[in-house]
């Protein structure tokens, strides 16, 4: 649930992929696995995406308004604090791809996406769109592509979901939406739910795409992916001019230039420190386990000495 709880957060800070912290805690692979076997092994599936969708649903609501003030207030803090998670998570990530072999071909594998990400930050916004009630019908057919599009984020580590939004021009009206669902709930709804089953389509969609990835070409795949993570920290610095580089007075002070730069290099010694902990942990914990398994019992074969004859065997 905690490790769902990141996820959930990284949805709500533009530039943050969800995919890039499920790689980062290291339920990558078992989210992709359980979405593409969620039909022919549904308990096991459902027992273990639930807990991380319900981290995400409940962090995603806890921390929604306490993120948006952060994010209005001091947004270059906030995101680098993101970034330096990131950073911090990319040399245990690193051993891991490292696992299935490196060949020079994989250069390529990792520069790409890594020049794809940071190249998407630079395509300029088409302006925010029309959400109210006065959209057209066709409104509601667009946002569902929109989900889909923007359900790349959850599955594919380093592209930014918000990012993406912020691009198309529906993440400030979403967000306004869902502020929204006080003052006008039915509408609101409405908008809300289109978009959500776009996600829903896009994501099993591409989540299968992903697993056959995974399973046939395992190794450029992940090399793949640590390009998209490595990408996604320049990103997330970008992203953050493209929407607060108007008024650079106002959110780049000396005072929140320096709390950025601490909170970046707190976050990546940080997250860097938990990584080097967690893969100790796990050793001790398989070492043990293997060290304290008893040896079986032997197994005796029944007797079938009488009384009388036991006696007399044992007094010989």
């Amino acid at each position: 649930m905690a490790k769902g709880a990141s996820i959930g957060l990284a949805m709500i800070i533009p530039g943050v992929s969800g995919g890039t912290l499920a790689v980062l805690l290291g339920v990558y692979d078992k989210i992709i696995e359980s979405i593409g076997n969620l039909f022919k092994d549904f308990k096991k599936s459902v027992l273990f995406l639930l807990p991380i969708l319900l981290g995400a649903v409940l962090a995603f609501a806890a921390l929604y308004f306490p993120l948006k003030y952060a994010l209005k207030y001091a947004p270059f803090p906030t995101i680098m604090l993101f970034a330096g998670f990131m950073a911090g998570s990319c040399p245990d990530l690193y051993k891991k791809a490292n696992k299935n072999g490196f060949k020079k071909r994989d250069i390529a594998a990792i520069i790409i996406p890594c020049l794809l990400v940071i190249g998407i930050c630079f395509i300029p916004s088409i302006g925010d769109v029309d959400l109210s009630a006065n959209m057209h019908v066709s409104g509601y057919f667009i946002l569902l592509l929109i989900g889909a599009v923007a359900s790349c984020a959850l599955v594919v580590p380093g592209i930014s979901g918000s990012m993406l939004l912020l691009i198309f021009g529906y993440y400030n009206p979403i967000l306004n939406t869902i502020s929204a669902l006080k003052d006008n709930f039915g509408h609101s709804l409405l908008v809300l739910a289109t978009f959500a089953v776009g996600l829903v389509v896009g994501f099993f969609t591409i989540a299968k795409l992903m697993q056959l990835l995974l399973k046939k070409f395992r190794r450029v795949t992940f090399w793949a992916i640590t390009g998209f993570v490595i990408g996604s920290i320049p990103a997330v610095v970008i992203t953050f001019f493209h929407q607060y580089g108007d008024n650079p007075a106002v959110y780049l002070t000396p005072l929140q230039i320096s709390l950025g730069v601490i909170l970046f290099v707190a976050g990546a010694i940080g997250t860097f420190l938990l990584a080097g902990y967690a893969v100790k942990h796990t050793e001790k914990l398989q070492a043990a386990s293997r060290n304290e398994t008893p040896p079986p019992e032997p197994i005796e074969a029944e007797s079938t000495e009488t009384p009388t004859e036991t006696y007399e065997n044992n007094k010989q």
